[in-house]
C-alpha cells in the first residue's frame, strides 16, 4: 500500500530537524520534500549528520507549486509572518497542512494582530483549528489547516484547563506562570542571547509579562474551560538544549482536598497516551520527557489547602513543536494519534 507523501517547509531549523527525523521512523508516510532557502542543493546529511543515511533528500527552495506536486500533507515550519500566505496557498492548492507558527493559532483575528503583524488572509484563520489533541481531537480529523500550539502554551494550557473547569479561583485573581526553556527554544538562527558563553553557567528570564505567547494562552484556556484567565507569564532561559518546565501558582478560594484536584486531572487525560499523571508530590522533570512526546504533570497543595502549584514538563521540540505537529497529521490523515511518536524519553 502506497505511503502519504509529506514535505515541510523550513526544515533547516531545530523544528525542521525533529520533523525529518520523526517523519523518517513513521511507518505510514514517506517525506519527500524538504525545503530551505539558505540551503537549496544541500544535502539534509551535510546539514544534519544525524540524519546521514536517513533522509537522503537535498534541500529544496520555498516553492510552494512545487511543494504541492510532492506532497498530499505540508509542514510548514516558517518564522511567524513569513507562513501566513505559504499556507494560503498550499490550501488553495488542495493540501492539508499543519503550521508550526502562530499565523494559524488565534481564532481572533484582532488578538493575533496586536501581537504580531495585519492577517491578511482571515478566512483561512477562521477556519483553521488549533491542534492541542487532548482537549481539540474531535475538530482536527477534518481540518484543512490546523495551527500547530506554541511549546510554553502546551505546557500551561494542558496542567491548567481541567483546573480552571472547577472554578476554584475568584475571577479577578492572577494565575502565576513560571516557566523555563531550553535555548534550542530560541531556534537555530544567529543570536546574541543564544550564544553558548550567554547561555551556558548562566540563567535569566526575558519578555517577563510580555510574551507573545500569554495571549495564546489566554485564549485557549478561556475556550477549553469557559474563563476567562489573568495570568502573569514569566519565561525564562535554561542554560540546557532542549525542555519546558512550567510552574504554575493558583490561590483558591476555598478549601480544597487533593483528591478533587486528582479527579479532575485523571477525568482528562486518565486515558491519554502523551499525557503523564503524577502522584501527588511526585514532581516532573526534563530528563523524564527529553526526546519523547510526553507530558508529565504533577502537583503540591500547600499545608493550608489554599493554593495550588501544578507543574509540567515537555520536550519543547517534541510535544511543544514537532511531535504535536505529527499527532495532528495522523489525526487529520485518519492514522492511529500515537504512531511514529512512541519513542521512550532518552534517560539520562
Amino acid at each position: 500500500m502506497a505511503k502519504i507523501r509529506v514535505a515541510v517547509i523550513g526544515a533547516s531549523g531545530y523544528t525542521g530537524v525533529e520533523l525529518m527525523r520523526i517523519l523518517a521512523g513513521h511507518p505510514e508516510v514517506e517525506l519527500t520534500a524538504v525545503t530551505s532557502r539558505q540551503h537549496v542543493g544541500v544535502p539534509v546529511a551535510e546539514l544534519f549528520p544525524s540524519l546521514r543515511d536517513i533522509v537522503k533528500l537535498s534541500f529544496m527552495d520555498n516553492r510552494v507549486t512545487e511543494i504541492a506536486a510532492l506532497a498530499d500533507l505540508v509542514f510548514t515550519a516558517l518564522p511567524h509572518k513569513a507562513a501566513i500566505e505559504v499556507v494560503a496557498k498550499l490550501h488553495e492548492a488542495g493540501k492539508k497542512v499543519v503550521d508550526l507558527s502562530a499565523d494559524y493559532r488565534f481564532s481572533d483575528q484582532k488578538l493575533y494582530e496586536s501581537w504580531y503583524q495585519p492577517h491578511t488572509e482571515p478566512e483561512l484563520l477562521a477556519e483553521a483549528v488549533y491542534g492541542l489533541p487532548e482537549l481539540f481531537r474531535s475538530e482536527i480529523p477534518s481540518a484543512r489547516v490546523v495551527g500547530n500550539p506554541g511549546c510554553y502554551p502546551t505546557s500551561v494550557i494542558l496542567p491548567l484547563a481541567p483546573i480552571l473547569s472547577l472554578d476554584l479561583i475568584e475571577s479577578d485573581t492572577t494565575i502565576i506562570v513560571d516557566a523555563k526553556s531550553g535555548a534550542s527554544g530560541a531556534g537555530r538562527s544567529l543570536n546574541l542571547g543564544s550564544l553558548y558563553c550567554e547561555v551556558s553557567d548562566n540563567f535569566k528570564p526575558y519578555k517577563a509579562g510580555n510574551h507573545r505567547h500569554q495571549p495564546e494562552m489566554i485564549e485557549q484556556l478561556k475556550r477549553a474551560s469557559g474563563r476567562v484567565t489573568k495570568l502573569l507569564f514569566v519565561p525564562h532561559l535554561l542554560p540546557v538544549n532542549r525542555g519546558i518546565l512550567s510552574s504554575i501558582y493558583l490561590p483558591l478560594s476555598r478549601d480544597v482536598a487533593t483528591a478533587e484536584i486528582e479527579e479532575a486531572l485523571y477525568g482528562a487525560y486518565g486515558n491519554e497516551t502523551f499525557v503523564r499523571l503524577l502522584p501527588a508530590g511526585s514532581l516532573p522533570t526534563l530528563n523524564a520527557v527529553r526526546g519523547s512526546n510526553y507530558c508529565d504533570i504533577g502537583y503540591v497543595m500547600a499545608s493550608d489547602q489554599r493554593s495550588l502549584i501544578l507543574f509540567s514538563a515537555i520536550d519543547n521540540l517534541v510535544k511543544g513543536a514537532a511531535g504535536q505537529a505529527v499527532q495532528n497529521m495522523n489525526l487529520m490523515l485518519g492514522i492511529a494519534e500515537e504512531t511514529g511518536l512512541m519513542t521512550v524519553s532518552l534517560a539520562p
